[in-house]
């Protein structure tokens, strides 16, 4: 199985070769993302599980060309959200909310 940084490379080339990242934009492809989302909902109401992990791959291979475009790196960024969230402590509750410890 590849990495996660050779699979955002092959995406970032990807995207190269198809002139999104010359000529796409940050906002276009957050709209973009907000529909490869709402497919991703619908497959799991659906309980499609084809759909389901194609819907997660879209969603952060739009994800990684937003990175780009913004001059970020999507392994960093991860790696950031992760460092704030790692000592949070709490629970979900049943309703679904996380509730944190204070």
């Amino acid at each position: 199985m590849k990495t996660f940084e050779e699979l955002s490379e092959q995406v970032r080339q990807w995207a190269s070769d198809r002139r999104i990242l010359e000529n796409g934009n940050p906002q276009t492809q957050l709209l973009k993302l907000v529909s490869e989302v709402g497919e991703l909902a619908d497959a799991v109401i659906a309980g499609d599980g084809f759909e389901t992990r194609d819907g997660i791959g879209d969603s952060l291979v739009v994800l990684i060309i937003v990175a780009e475009l913004l001059g970020e790196n999507p392994v960093a960024c991860l790696e950031s959200a992760y460092d704030v969230i790692k000592d949070r402590k709490g629970h979900l509750s049943p309703s679904g909310a996380f509730i944190k410890e204070a």
